[in-house]
């Protein structure tokens, strides 16, 4: 494109010429905007409700299962929702901890939900979640460790003033150099190119670190903008999908008629959300098997006809066999069953005992705890005693004891298979990466292609979530959240005291603050011993805010967990789509094909109405409209 032409189309078209001058181009204005529209339109006129009886098992209680439960319950057919954990939520769940002698909730970290959330919300509002428990956040701070803080607030919602308006916000950057600088401008606009097709073709091969490095045209918007916001993807923007970066892009802000506004809960995730959903599922009449674990599937030619689940505690069928010598003379040893499966060994006096190393919270795989001779869940923090008893922390069940006997110097531990096998006319797989590998694993489904696409998905590298409870509060924070960019470790601050109760309380009584730090993808080179990295957070903050170095941490809680999925170069190509080989087994999940641009946990909730429409097309049931930002970039 010619430098003329370029110009004309920028600031002519669009209206901004003239000193970002409106008169007379508001028509051009508004034909440029981006606008809300409608993802698949068929069937919306079918029967309101199943004929008949139809049973449908889903696998798995995140927004994913959650969303597609509801939308086929809804429509009146009989729905089971297997979920592992004892609770609800996936990375919306929560669970109770004590400090202080009073229960405090915690989660799995700061949750933001944008306005562009269009199908999440939507089912937000059928469970009856009133608008009150959330609250809109006041601006989008960045402190970053080598220049000032930038503060990003409510940009326009009018393109390409939303833009051009986070440019004038900014401390750094440069209205008129970045307007001079040609070169940096197409660049910039190749971010309103999103075209499914098209972008993943070019650039799904690369890293998004790569592609924003290319000719270097603006390195200061790539260090002050798309840097700092490509980081809450989960994934480090080195391994980072230079498609998926800008279809992310696209979703959250180029694409956006929302503009950058996002809300928080004013109470923990699992009360103000959660709860309320689990409430409409039971009263429209869903099972809820909480604490069962779907082990494997069960086809007939190409339908499944069964899922076979075990209850918490029971186990799934696994072997483990190992020479006794190698199993510690103290403590217990960890080793990994050919399933997969994680389990430790220690001696007794008569002999050995074993347990199925999957924490009965999430799934998490233990490890033993040195210091209490048990083990602990290093996920969230569960700790079990040597008997396998859970002692602190979200574990509600024991671990599951597995028989050893020993022969000739060796041991086998083995599992016998006690599932109980639920029968459906359909199924939805809504768990999370590692989940929905383990359960195709087992199935054995005479589908290689298939097979392989699920066994190809990847998780991201792992985070961490360190909460404190401090003596002293914040005084120089001015907002409840920050984004941090250029630490090893700390990616965002959360002042809980701030926005959320019953932490607003505490402070109250007591003073001090309750703070949150996150880690959203620790590097291989960065990964240390948990002393190390709270240690190092711990400094970031005291960096951060100076005034902490000379706080007391009264209380803290840390985890370090691997379930945000990976978008990897490559990854695109193979990864699983909503529909399967089998005419009624589909796929929810944010790590699903799709060609919406979706990211995240409106990616759950939007894939799990994909799934449920999917069956309501073979039962000419009227399908769930579903609302989305525009398919494509505004040139594309």
């Amino acid at each position: 494109m010619e430098r003329r032409e370029f110009i004309k189309k920028l600031f002519v078209r669009t209206g901004i010429g003239a000193g970002v001058a409106v008169a007379g181009t508001a028509g051009l204005i508004g034909y440029y905007q981006p606008r809300k529209t409608l993802y698949g339109t068929e069937n919306l006129e079918g029967k309101e409700r199943i004929e008949g009886s139809k049973k449908v098992v889903v696998v798995g209680g995140g927004l994913a299962g959650i969303s597609s439960s509801l939308e086929l319950a809804r429509r009146g057919f009989e729905v089971t929702l297997v979920e592992s954990s004892a609770a609800l939520g996936g990375k919306l769940t929560g669970w109770d901890i004590e400090a202080f002698g009073e229960h405090f909730p915690v989660e799995h970290g700061f949750h933001g939900f944008f306005d562009q959330y269009y199908n999440l919300n939507e089912i937000f509002a059928f469970a009856g979640i009133k608008r009150e428990v959330f609250t809109p956040a006041p601006g989008y701070p960045v402190i970053f460790k080598n220049s000032p803080k930038e503060v990003f607030g409510q940009t326009s919602k009018i393109f390409p003033l939303n833009v051009l308006s986070i440019i004038e916000q900014s401390r750094r950057l440069d209205m008129i150099s970045f307007l001079k600088n040609y070169k940096g401008l197409l660049s910039t606009v190749e971010l309103f190119r999103y075209e499914y097709k098209e972008t993943f073709r070019k650039y799904d091969s690369i890293d998004f670190m790569t592609y924003c490095r290319r000719g270097e045209d603006l390195p200061a918007f790539v260090d002050t903008v798309l840097h700092p916001f490509a980081d809450a993807t989960m994934n480090r923007m080195e391994v980072l999908s230079a498609a998926e970066a800008l279809r992310y892009f696209h979703f959250y802000f180029m694409g956006s008629p929302e503009g950058l506004a996002f809300k928080i809960t004013n109470r923990d995730c699992m009360s103000a959300l959660i709860n309320p959903l689990e409430a409409k599922l039971k009263e429209l009449g869903v099972k809820l098997l909480k604490g069962s674990t779907a082990r494997s599937i069960q086809v007939v030619g190409d339908k499944v006809s069964g899922v076979v689940i075990d209850t918490q505690g029971s186990g799934g069928a696994l072997s483990l066999r190992l020479e006794s010598a190698k199993v510690p003379q103290k403590g217990f040893g960890a080793f990994v069953a050919a399933e997969g499966v994680p389990v430790m060994i220690g001696r007794t006096e008569s002999g050995y005992m074993a347990y199925d190393g999957r924490c009965t919270h999430m799934g998490c795989p233990v490890i033993p705890d040195a210091l209490t001779g048990g083990f602990s869940c290093p996920c969230h923090a569960g700790r079990y005693d040597a008997t396998g008893t859970p002692v602190s922390g979200p574990p509600k069940a024991p671990l599951a004891k597995l028989a050893v006997t020993i022969d000739d110097g060796m041991l086998f531990v083995r599992q016998a298979e006690r599932g109980e096998r639920l029968d459906c006319d359909y199924c939805v797989v809504a768990s999370n990466v590692r989940g929905v590998r383990e359960l195709v694993k087992a199935s054995h489904l005479n589908r290689p292609e298939f097979e392989y696409n699920v066994a190809s998905l990847g998780e991201a590298d792992p985070y961490a979530v360190y909460r404190l409870w401090l003596d002293r509060p914040l005084a120089s924070k001015e907002f409840p959240f920050y984004t941090v960019s250029g630490y090893p470790y700390t990616d965002s601050i959360s002042i809980y005291s701030d926005f959320q109760e019953p932490f607003m309380s505490w402070v109250k009584k007591h003073g001090g603050c309750v703070v949150e730090l996150h880690a959203y993808a620790i590097a291989p080179e960065d990964i240390r011993p948990e002393p190390e990295i709270k240690a190092a957070m711990l400094q970031e903050l005291h960096t951060i805010f100076p005034e902490t170095g000379s706080a007391t941490v009264l209380h803290e809680l840390f985890m370090q967990q691997s379930n945000f999925t990976r978008w990897a170069p490559g990854d695109h190509a193979h990864r699983p789509g909503v529909e399967t080989p089998f005419s009624n087994l589909f796929f929810a999940g944010d790590w699903v094909k799709v060609d919406a641009p979706v990211f995240l946990m409106e990616a759950a909730a939007f894939t799990g109405r994909m799934a449920a429409n999917a069956i309501f097309r073979q039962e000419s049931v009227k399908t769930v409209p579903l609302p989305i930002v525009p398919m494509h970039g505004l040139f594309a």
